[in-house]
């Protein structure tokens, strides 16, 4: 049976937020989200990089609507109410993705996490969430949004344990899927709802700077996934275009986990590895 087209994208005339643009999930959902038809504000602290990505952008997708940037630090309210306010002459924010994070090279242990990384981690991880959350509700409550939708990215880290610890970016991880579940509650009859991404580690420039050349911790991971091989970061973009989009309208409050079935893996197979599909960041 032929499959059925839609003649329009699956986000046409919806106004969205991406936090953490410039590259990883942020960068291949933006690329997702414009194709889809939307107007796509991308936010990160990288000005540069933001330029370059959105010209990116442009070249893969001409004849859709050219992304928007804007240099912004998510730990900073007045930078966030900034960049949600950039949208309302557009119509107001519809689609929030809170994707922006760290996981920095000195998070450890209860023991040997020091202080500062600590608070860092948590003033980008989980204040930059709130803050995200918080004015993209305010825009949309204002703009009487009927089917408005806020992702937040969490971590499959957030959901099991792990004896090579990050324990700052897990407990980050943790206070963003009791956020998200909780917003989801409170505004569930406002016509917005929240879900949270818990990915498992990707194939991302965040998790491969952390892991730098140390093959052991490398391997480490990577023996836990069926399919033999770190996610990428399209196949969560995939994901979340599908919580941004009307098709989620009934989607609300869920730890949404796309791990390659690693969370629920008791001894994984033998075999070649799973090929792995193509990023946008590969092309062009």
């Amino acid at each position: 049976m032929a499959s059925i087209q839609s003649p329009v994208g699956r986000l046409a005339g919806k106004n969205a937020i991406v936090t953490g643009a410039c590259g990883g999930i942020g960068f291949e959902t933006t690329c997702l989200f414009v194709r889809e038809g939307a107007r796509v504000l991308m936010l990160d602290l990288n000005e540069d990089g933001l330029a370059k990505s959105a010209s990116r952008v442009q070249r893969l997708f001409p004849d859709k609507i050219a992304p928007l940037t804007l240099k912004c630090n998510v730990s900073s309210e007045p930078e966030v109410a900034a960049a949600v306010e950039k949208l309302e002459e557009f119509g107001g924010v519809d689609v929030m993705f809170n994707n922006a994070g760290i996981m920095h090279a000195q998070d450890d242990d209860a023991i040997n996490t020091p202080e500062s990384i600590w608070d860092l981690t948590m003033a980008i991880n989980v204040k930059g969430v709130w803050f995200g959350c918080k004015h993209a509700v305010k825009s949309m409550l204002k703009n009487k949004k009927p089917a408005a939708s806020i992702i937040n990215t969490a971590s499959v880290v957030a959901l099991v344990g792990s004896a090579a610890p990050q324990l700052a970016y897990t407990a980050s991880k943790g206070a963003v899927l009791a956020m998200t579940r909780e917003l989801a509650m409170v505004h569930a009859r406002d016509n917005i709802r929240f879900n949270a991404l818990c990915p498992a580690p990707l194939n991302t420039p965040l998790l491969q700077e952390w892991l730098g050349d140390d093959a052991e911790k490398r391997r480490r991971r990577e023996i836990h996934f069926p399919t033999g091989r770190f996610g990428e970061p399209i196949e969560q973009a995939h994901a979340v275009l599908f919580l941004a989009s009307d098709e989620s309208r009934f989607v609300n409050g869920t730890d949404f986990v796309v791990d390659g079935g690693m969370s629920r893996a008791y001894i994984t197979g033998e075999g070649p590895v799973t090929a792995a599909p193509v990023n946008f960041s590969q092309l062009g």
